[in-house]
């Protein structure tokens, strides 16, 4: 904090001033970029079993019914607590493909479920399936993610260092009945990612 000399009359010094300016902007100019996400636990806890994959009205998805270029935003893990399952780190969009990324196959090649905790400041972004954008799109600092692989492609968070710039990703299996079910993940950057820090992408 700056020291007001005591024959100021309680006014800070025009050199002072500037330099407590100088020090904020430098702090606001670099703020948006560090990946701020390693610096906090991952809440969503250890899974044990596979679990369902539930949409918002209570039903669990199926392939036979989940529109090709689409998206829901589900909860996971989902627990019996109204309040801590409002929490952000456990919202994740689930999301099937457009045509033309292969969402018309009726196997889990058509799916994505990605954490809806944006990697540049936790905001939560959208899936928009209009024709010419058909991304997820944060509406806080306009990154955009590549729905095929999870990857931040233009905004902050595509000038982030890996593995901060890949969404974490839950994966699924689908049964005989075309139900889709959540499969235990392993929070780990090579794995399934950490939510709001992110995934290596293994390509």
């Amino acid at each position: 904090m700056t020291q007001v000399p005591p024959n100021s009359g309680g006014k800070v010094s025009r050199r002072d001033f500037l330099k407590l300016m100088a020090a904020a902007g430098t702090v606001m100019t670099f703020a948006p970029f560090v990946d701020w996400g390693k610096f906090l636990p991952d809440p969503t806890g250890n899974v044990a079993g596979k679990q369902k994959l539930e949409l918002p009205d209570g039903t669990q998805a199926n392939v036979k019914t989940f529109e090709v270029n689409s998206s829901q935003a589900i909860i996971y893990p989902k627990t019996d607590d109204a309040v801590l399952n409002k929490e952000s780190f456990r919202t994740w969009q689930f999301v099937r493909l457009p045509v033309e990324l292969g969402g018309d196959k009726n196997d889990v090649s058509a799916f994505r479920v990605y954490s809806m905790v944006c990697l540049h400041l936790w905001c939560l972004w959208k899936y928009w399936p209009d024709p010419g954008r058909k991304r997820g799109e944060c509406p806080c600092h306009g990154s955009m993610y590549d729905m095929e692989t999870g990857k931040a492609f233009a905004g902050p968070a595509s000038l982030q260092a890996p593995p901060s710039n890949v969404l974490p990703r839950l994966d699924i299996e689908i049964d005989s009945n075309g139900d889709i079910w959540i499969l235990p993940p392993t929070w780990d950057p090579n794995k399934n990612g950490i939510v709001g820090y992110g995934r290596y992408l293994n390509v």
